[in-house]
């Protein structure tokens, strides 16, 4: 019979570390990796570097030697004859064949090979840099449902204050009431207050659990009730706020891609050399005047040089110009906008900061009231109603001081977000 109790507090004890050992413990800053790693888009990266590999390597492979078979068959109404009858010569068949090997290896280029594959990795980079804005947009996302969470379960603390107040209450109106020294309403008034808090409770519960869904559907796991929120550091803000989101690297690798696209026009009005070979069966030969099938080669060097890509690259120049003006535009309105925001940041966190230091003087005013009626209320000076008007005075000036403080912090992260920081 001694060894009971122990055993029934060992098996508690054991309850205990279980349930705290089982439950989950997130921080903001594993919601944002995981939240990364698992959305869909990232996917996309990795298809973006494929594909750009795969693209430049057929472009580099105009460097490789390049062979084609060739064949032919045809028909010709005349063909050559060499004048008077005195020389006797085979004439030539109508019907001709040539079936051929060509190869030929470009020497100068102009640079088209490697200002093209310079041109593709710029362009690649600017694609993989759009999903890196589209992935950082997730932060804001993730800060808007982490840090609701976070508030709803200061509220569900501030509940549990008000409940216990009201029982503490409640228990000594009871112990009143059979002595005869308080009235049953009373008892009645402050048991439909707790109930109350029971409902809002149940309410900010169903909040919780909504959220919990939500944030468990970004970082794909399942949250629990037990899961439990860390409620992030506060944030030092900066003096010089250097702007560095991912939106910046997009404008510059823009401006990359099209000063590349203009090396690329540069080279289309550039002389080009390579060698040639050609060796082939067919009738006639290299001989066009023995009719028969024989094989042949030849070789050689090659010139060319395309003058009508000087009618259109000056004009393609000024719209890649006019381009890179708009996007560098684009740019100063993205860090115009950015500025904004974070002046009118500031003076929110100065505003909420304030607002704070106002909040915690009255609640130790609402404090010292609510404690003054509990008094009166246990020596029957007052009634229910008034202390629980007492009482819910105290709770708002806490909950106020509470939803302050989690938007002190959730606007300084909102800060980091928009910087890039």
């Amino acid at each position: 019979m001694r060894t009971m109790p122990i055993k029934i507090i060992l098996a508690v004890f054991i309850l205990i570390s279980f349930r705290l050992s089982s439950a989950q413990v997130l921080t903001i800053e594993e919601c944002y990796d995981k939240a990364r790693q698992n959305y869909p888009l990232i996917k996309q990266k990795e298809l973006v570097a494929r594909s750009t590999e795969y693209s430049v390597s057929n472009i580099k492979s105009g460097f490789l030697p390049q062979l084609s078979l060739n064949g032919q068959a045809s028909y010709q109404s005349e063909v050559t004859r060499l004048p008077g009858p005195a020389v006797l010569v085979e004439p030539l068949s109508k019907d001709q064949y040539k079936i051929y090997l060509d190869l030929n290896q470009s020497i100068y280029d102009g640079g088209v090979v490697k200002k093209n594959s310079a041109l593709q990795e710029t362009a690649s980079l600017v694609e993989d840099q759009k999903i890196e804005v589209e992935l950082y947009k997730i932060k804001e996302r993730i800060n808007q449902i982490y840090f609701g969470a976070i508030l709803i379960d200061e509220q569900l603390a501030q509940i549990d204050l008000v409940k216990k107040d009201i029982e503490s209450s409640l228990k000594k109106m009871e112990s009143a009431i059979r002595n005869g020294t308080a009235f049953r309403t009373n008892a009645d008034i402050l048991q439909a207050e707790l109930l109350k808090t029971d409902q809002r409770a149940v309410e900010l519960k169903a909040a919780r659990k909504s959220y919990l869904e939500m944030l468990g559907m970004f970082i794909h796991q399942s949250l629990t009730e037990n899961t439990d929120l860390q409620m992030p550091q506060t944030l030092v803000t900066q003096i010089e706020q250097v702007i560095t989101r991912p939106e910046i690297s997009l404008y510059n690798y823009q401006s990359q891609l099209y000063a590349a696209q203009h090396q690329v026009t540069n080279t289309r009005v550039v002389p080009r050399v390579s060698l040639y070979a050609q060796g082939g069966y067919g009738r006639p030969g290299l001989n066009v005047l023995l009719n028969q099938f024989d094989t042949y080669y030849l070789g050689g060097i090659r010139f060319s040089w395309n003058l009508g890509g000087y009618y259109n690259a000056n004009r393609e120049k000024q719209i890649l110009d006019l381009n890179l003006q708009s996007v560098n535009q684009q740019k100063e309105t993205f860090l115009f906008n950015t500025q904004l925001s974070l002046r009118q940041q500031n003076n929110d966190l100065s505003k909420l900061r304030e607002l704070i230091q106002i909040d915690e003087k009255l609640i130790e005013l609402r404090t010292r009231i609510k404690n003054t009626a509990k008094s009166q209320l246990d020596n029957g000076v007052i009634t229910a109603n008034d202390y629980l008007r007492e009482l819910n005075a105290e709770d708002q000036a806490k909950q106020n001081l509470s939803v302050h403080e989690i938007q002190l912090l959730m606007t300084q992260y909102t800060q980091q977000v928009t910087t890039g920081n």
